[in-house]
């Protein structure tokens, strides 16, 4: 019998979303539990170093969004062929991460200046940088980020493009014909089109 999935989160994309997106890759049925900030503070205590996400299946428990990724991209098939290519798809994993995180500084800023020349920052600079990059990549290797082939890389990069670009208030990847098939591929997925149509409203 196939293990019952709970991934417990804030009613957020942020982390999460690329677990989302590879399970419903899968078909593999979860329980999306979203919690207040309220609730955090009361489960938090109980929680493996008191984090979120959290991942249970069983009893088991696991509370890093990348690790839990990772497991659930073995399950659908979406790993590479060889420690090479696993090498590979982790290495574009990260540096989407990276990415990512330089959004998440500009997302908790709090002085409206600061946060401004942040944005100009990211817009003009930052992000360009690294999807001129990821553009290279997918067109070197038939469209996708890693291996010639579609992996957990490119559903990753996907998920979080969606909430880079609502935070910027700008399609990112308008000037990236190749990154620009990548996501209607991807969001065209079967499972993946189908969770979008029925998720709840989601905040970035």
């Amino acid at each position: 019998m196939a293990p019952i999935y709970k991934l417990t989160y804030f009613n957020a994309m942020a982390r999460v979303e690329p677990i989302r997106f590879l399970l419903s890759y899968g078909n593999i049925e979860f329980e999306d539990i979203r919690i207040s900030q309220d609730d955090w503070s009361k489960i938090k205590p109980n929680m493996p170093f008191g984090q979120l996400p959290l991942f249970e299946f069983d009893d088991f428990k696991a509370n890093q969004s990348i690790a839990i990724c990772r497991y659930v991209a073995k399950q659908v098939k979406l790993v590479g062929s060889n420690d090479i290519e696993n090498l590979e798809i982790d290495a574009v994993v990260d540096t989407v991460s990276d990415m990512r995180a330089k959004t998440v500084v500009f997302k908790h800023e709090s002085d409206s200046a600061k946060k401004e020349n942040l944005k100009k920052t990211l817009v003009e600079e930052t992000l360009p940088y690294y999807l001129e990059r990821f553009e290279a990549f997918a067109k070197s290797k038939g469209g996708y980020l890693a291996v010639g082939k579609l992996t957990w890389a490119d559903i990753y990069f996907v998920a979080y493009l969606e909430s880079m670009c609502t935070l910027m208030g700008k399609n990112l990847i308008e000037n990236c014909p190749t990154l620009q098939n990548l996501e209607k591929r991807i969001l065209n997925l079967p499972g993946i089109k189908a969770w979008i149509a029925k998720r709840p409203v989601t905040a970035v």
